[in-house]
């Protein structure tokens, strides 16, 4: 059993990108709340080049990072596992590169509903419906053996974390913050799997 490092750095990387750009992009643009606006707003196209650091740092070097380990857990699947496991591995690959894509594809604030917008939000609904399904095919596809159980369960948990964050939080805590709570427990999935033991 071993880790990946380059999974790990990936992941620190991932993380130390998405913080500190959202941090950055939301004291340099005037009026923005965490609590209140999506983070999608901080790479909207009105903010010029700033709006394009924070869809590079804040959108796709994270969603690279993850891709990266997405990738690796799906080469190292064990042979018992399921059809559901391995093509959750690819929705998780899928999600990630979608993620990576809102950076691409910034908000038109002045046009939210159409336009690029509309990309934007497509992106964004491939991520929120990618990932909770490849956590729940890995969660019924894993062997029940000791060493995979725990990502069966933790790939479970992070599934509804995100369908909850991403469709049903948003009236009982803000859209905000059960977006954030949907890209926090996404995150922490990713380095769960890119800290966990695995087999070589």
């Amino acid at each position: 059993m071993s880790r990946k490092p380059s999974a790990v750095l990936g992941m620190a990387i991932a993380v130390a990108s998405l913080v500190i750009a959202s941090l950055l992009a939301g004291m340099a643009v005037q009026g923005y709340s965490h609590l209140l606006h999506p983070l999608a707003w901080l790479g909207a196209r009105q903010w010029g080049p700033g709006g394009t650091l924070f869809g590079v740092f804040g959108f796709v070097v994270p969603g690279l990072a993850t891709a990266w380990v997405a990738l690796g857990l799906r080469s190292q699947l064990p042979p018992p596992a399921g059809w559901s496991a391995r093509i959750g591995a690819q929705l998780a690959l899928l999600a990630a590169l979608a993620f990576a894509a809102q950076g691409l594809l910034p908000l038109d604030l002045e046009n939210q509903d159409a336009g690029a917008s509309r990309w934007h939000a497509l992106a964004w609904l491939s991520w929120a419906l990618a990932f909770p399904l490849a956590g729940l095919g890995l969660a019924a596809g894993l062997p029940r053996d000791a060493g995979m159980r725990s990502l069966a369960l933790v790939s479970g948990l992070a599934a509804i974390l995100v369908l909850l964050g991403s469709f049903l939080g948003g009236g009982w805590i803000g859209p905000a913050l059960s977006q954030r709570l949907a890209i926090t427990a996404w995150l922490a999935w990713c380095g769960y799997v890119a800290l966990a033991p695995r087999r070589d």
